[in-house]
């Protein structure tokens, strides 16, 4: 479980870094996204999406061996 949340947030940032370089996305939007995510996360909301997010990469991983 630790593991995916920290390839989830690297592969995040990488993304974003790279929006951001392509001028695709501003960084005002970057840093707006990133305190959407703080606060989403202390949110009940929290645990829903971890539980989703948790049973995609099962279903990913499951898939690709």
């Amino acid at each position: 479980m630790t593991t995916f949340s920290v390839s989830a947030v690297v592969l995040l940032g990488i993304l974003l870094i790279v929006f951001i370089r392509n001028k695709s996305m501003k960084l005002g939007y970057a840093i707006l996204a990133a305190l959407f995510g703080f606060f989403l996360a202390k949110t009940s909301a929290a645990t829903p999406i971890q539980d989703f997010l948790n049973q995609l990469a099962t279903t990913i991983n499951s898939l690709t061996k």
